[in-house]
């Protein structure tokens, strides 16, 4: 006798026997056909060897989902965003997702065109470095039923976002260069339109205001210019600001290495003269010949916490979508040999 229900070891041709006497047919796994108790060990011991599995991505069409999430973000090459994109996609596979990634080097209209690209029914839900200048296409991704998680940049707080305490990273980096003796601190930052670089600037000159010091700030092109050649020339700026700067502080590693050969080739001894820390920490931090301190994020989990914030919102029923929150993660200082 047969009888429907939820099963997942019915595969079309694995056995000849069901096929035989099932009136219904052999049909598919998701038709949840079973044949009578006699039959189901043989099914399943098929279903083993054939290493079956069930097709995700048909079961997400059959619910309106694609089962993947879209990822916007400026690079993923040597920065804090390559580490966050590895948490996503770990939490996303387990979960059975997958991930389109575009990168769009900050530039607004690149970030606008894959934006418009993943909105056409091809994700769930989209995770978003956002430059800031698209705000209302966001917005109308978001009300057409895609959802949204910022990453690292709160630039929108009517979205959710996983981000950094970059107040608190520029603040701390301040001051833990003044407890090592540092008295002419410059700060070689990114551009303070987005939002990173702004709170870390805030925190920089409050902790420069506490200490009564001069404060000297080198805006460069990033996110948008060349790391290393802004942490390179923005030595020489310093040393306009200051007859002997003794500590400098980095928007990212990769700055901090242009930092370290602009001071080497002035005769600069580092860390005997001059003291560098990075408020982003990269594992090529510590790969240096002179290893470099860091202010170092947990990348990977802030990526793993913005896809389980992301997938919550997608698999919850219309009704129970849940509320805007924003996840704020801190900084971690590591010393190595540049302090």
């Amino acid at each position: 006798m047969h009888r429907r229900k939820r099963c997942y070891g019915y595969i079309k041709g694995c056995c000849k026997a069901c096929e035989r006497r099932c009136e219904y047919g052999i049909q598919s796994i998701e038709q949840y056909v079973v044949c009578s108790s006699g039959y189901e060990k043989e099914i399943f011991k098929a279903v083993e060897q054939l290493s079956y599995r069930p097709n995700l991505l048909a079961k997400g069409l059959k619910q309106g989902k694609r089962r993947t999430l879209g990822v916007v973000v400026p690079s993923v090459n040597l920065s804090i965003f390559g580490e966050i994109v590895q948490g996503i996609e770990m939490q996303a596979g387990n979960r059975g997702y997958s991930l389109m990634i575009c990168l769009t080097k900050d530039a607004p209209d690149i970030e606008a065109e894959c934006l418009n690209r993943l909105r056409n029914g091809l994700v769930d839900g989209i995770l978003i470095a956002s430059t800031g200048q698209n705000t209302r296409l966001i917005r109308d991704i978001k009300a057409n039923g895609v959802a949204v998680v910022q990453l690292v940049r709160n630039q929108d707080r009517k979205f959710s976002s996983v981000e950094a305490d970059c107040f608190s990273c520029g603040y701390e980096a301040a001051k833990y260069l003044y407890k090592k003796g540092c008295t002419k601190i410059g700060f070689i930052n990114g551009s303070t339109e987005f939002t990173p670089y702004a709170e870390r600037y805030r925190g920089y000159h409050k902790a420069m205001k506490e200490l009564s010091l001069k404060e000297y700030q080198v805006e460069s092109g990033l996110p948008r210019g060349n790391y290393f050649k802004d942490g390179y020339k923005g030595v020489e700026r310093l040393k306009e600001a200051f007859d002997d700067v003794d500590g400098i502080m980095v928007a990212a590693d990769m700055q901090g290495i242009g930092v370290l050969r602009a001071l080497k080739e002035s005769g600069k001894k580092v860390p005997e003269e001059v003291k560098v820390i990075s408020l982003t920490g990269h594992a090529i931090g510590g790969m240096l010949e002179t290893a470099m301190t860091s202010m170092e994020l947990p990348g990977r989990e802030m990526g793993q916490r913005a896809a389980d914030m992301i997938l919550e919102d997608i698999e919850a029923a219309d009704d129970e979508k849940p509320s805007v929150q924003h996840m704020v993660f801190g900084t971690k200082l590591i010393e190595r040999e540049t302090t």
